[in-house]
């Protein structure tokens, strides 16, 4: 008796499903699927400790003695660098695995970058597909954009603190 699914050409470590579940897997990426108090401790974290870098440097630029609020504003702003970049990533794998998805056609390797081959999901696996984005991916990137709106929110009040102390 034959099997009517289709059969899938594509290599296991390329299929869309399998890279989705290997980023829910990994210890990285899965930051961004844990309950919001979990996901900002390691946020929060890596600002707290690129104060290590930006401190010193905000200090040699701004006195703490002298100018004490230029300090602040000049190092938290500094500080936001590495978790920015960190959530950068976070956003670009995410989002990597969503175009994978949602496409109808999955480009594909099958044993080095010369021989590419495409292959067309079938209309179940794009349905299936399509519901993770929706109801798992989308979630995810919308909370990484937020996070990056509060960032920017955050740097454009010191920004405008910044410009009331040059009056």
């Amino acid at each position: 008796m034959k099997s009517s699914v289709p059969v899938c050409p594509v290599p296991a470590d390329q299929q869309p499903l399998n890279e989705y579940q290997g980023l829910r897997e990994s210890w990285y990426f899965r930051w961004a699927t844990l309950d919001w108090p979990a996901y900002l401790q390691p946020t929060i974290m890596l600002w707290s400790l690129s104060w290590l870098i930006a401190g010193p440097v905000a200090a040699v630029s701004f006195p703490i003695s002298k100018h004490p609020v230029q300090f602040l504003l000049s190092g938290a702003a500094g500080a936001f660098i590495v978790p920015a970049l960190a959530l950068i990533r976070l956003y670009l794998g995410w989002n990597y695995v969503r175009d994978r998805l949602l496409k109808e056609t999955i480009f594909y390797e099958e044993s080095g970058w010369y021989d590419g081959q495409t292959w067309s999901k079938p209309e179940d696996v794009l349905h299936r597909d399509r519901l993770i984005v929706t109801y798992e991916i989308q979630p995810i990137l919308k909370r990484l954009k937020s996070t990056f709106g509060m960032i920017a929110l955050l740097l454009l009040s010191g920004s405008l603190m910044w410009s009331f102390l040059a009056e």
